[in-house]
């Protein structure tokens, strides 16, 4: 089965401790949220932090589709909350559409 993979920029806002609340976030993510996750065929999700800079790697089943994954956390209260408590560490990348968090990444190179 051969999976798709995305990858998408984001930034913290610069604040070491802003930094660590997210981190720590993450080390004990609900359980309804992996379940959005996983209910939506992504396979494969990993963070990476250097500064205030993140970096995702999403790998997906053939399932997946950004419009059902939307429309999916859109209709999820547990989803939403997350989202608003992220949204309060995050700030968007200056080249990122209005109201776009995660920016997709174009792939240059590959071996």
């Amino acid at each position: 089965m051969d999976r798709k993979r995305y990858c998408f920029a984001l930034d913290l806002k610069d604040d070491p401790e802003i930094i660590e609340r997210y981190i720590a976030h993450h080390r004990s993510v609900a359980p309804e949220i992996i379940r959005s996750i996983t209910d939506a065929d992504i396979q494969v999700m990993d963070i990476y932090q250097t500064g205030n800079r993140l970096f995702m790697i999403m790998e997906v089943g053939e399932d997946f589709s950004f419009e059902r994954k939307a429309q999916m956390d859109n209709e999820n209260p547990k989803v939403q909350e997350w989202e608003s408590l992220m949204g309060t560490l995050q700030q968007s990348l200056p080249w990122a559409k209005p109201g776009e968090k995660w920016v997709l990444m174009d792939q240059i190179f590959h071996l």
